[in-house]
């Protein structure tokens, strides 16, 4: 478990385990649409994404859950860096607090602000 001592070894393997499982679970029901959900609309949100709430619509094209999976790594590692930040420093509740926010609001907007092409940092 890295540079912490013995005693707080199993604190970070589930605080791994947090971001892992309930990382991924916001980034599936609420954090991929807001990153990448494209809105239909002739005059496109800047702030989020709006569509495809829990992956609806991916069956259609199967390429989609391969991105979906590929981003989801990136977010679940922005977690993941935190966790080692804080390390023998914070309590596991407030860190899955920390995780759900971070997966399923935080990092996904800001990747629609600037990877969407739509958002209002975006250089289109």
């Amino acid at each position: 478990a890295g540079c912490v001592r013995f005693k707080n070894t199993q604190n970070i393997l589930a605080k791994n385990l947090i971001v892992v499982t309930v990382g991924f679970l916001c980034w599936y029901i609420i954090g991929y649409p807001l990153a990448f959900g494209v809105t239909t609309a002739r005059e496109p949100n800047k702030f989020a994404g709006s569509n495809n709430f829990a992956n609806d619509g991916f069956f259609d094209a199967k390429e989609s859950f391969r991105n979906w999976f590929f981003q989801g790594c990136f977010c679940a590692t922005g977690g993941t860096i935190v966790s080692g930040a804080v390390a023998e420093r914070s309590k596991l509740r407030g860190f899955a607090t920390y995780t759900v926010l971070m997966t399923s609001i935080i990092y996904p907007v800001v990747i629609w602000w600037g990877w969407s092409g739509n958002g209002w940092v975006s250089y289109t």
